[in-house]
């Protein structure tokens, strides 16, 4: 599924030649902690659950949607290039999830956890706690450096919500 957002700004799905694009965006901010280090074999294993943000044929946002079963989702490794920042790609990557979501699924939960509160909050998601997801918990987070003192923020988005 192909969405043309703007003239020049098209969300698709990720393909295998994406992975080397996606990697390196996803490089620029794991530095700072703002999404966790990936590595080229773990996005190309888990290449289906990326959509991106393609302008004029160059790859300038990336997001996925982690299927943890039992209809519960997460948004992850959602990173926009610095230059097109402030330009709505987050946003619409975002939603395009979301609207895949609604027409793929009778029921649904979509959560995140991160550190940008007011832009999740903005698309409806809202406020919960970590411990509702066990499954990220013991899947992603007990790796990370972060576990003993994390700083994000976990949100959340139903199929509920949007009826």
């Amino acid at each position: 599924m192909s969405t043309q957002s703007s003239a020049e700004l098209v969300i698709r799905p990720a393909r295998t030649s994406d992975v080397d694009s996606i990697f390196s965006l996803i490089e620029l901010y794991t530095g700072n902690g703002v999404v966790l280090k990936r590595n080229k074999d773990d996005i190309a294993f888990y290449l289906a659950n990326f959509i991106v943000a393609e302008r004029n044929g160059t790859v300038c946002g990336c997001c996925a949607a982690r299927d943890f079963g039992h209809d519960l989702l997460e948004v992850r490794s959602l990173v926009v290039a610095p230059a097109c920042q402030g330009q709505g790609i987050g946003k619409k990557l975002v939603t395009h999830i979301i609207e895949k979501l609604q027409q793929e699924r009778k029921e649904w939960r979509l959560f995140t956890l991160t550190l940008q509160v007011k832009f999740f909050q903005s698309l409806g998601f809202v406020m919960v706690q970590k411990e509702s997801f066990p499954e990220k918990i013991w899947s992603d987070c007990s790796k990370c450096p972060k576990f003993d003192c994390c700083d994000e923020t976990a949100l959340l988005l139903s199929s509920a919500d949007c009826k």
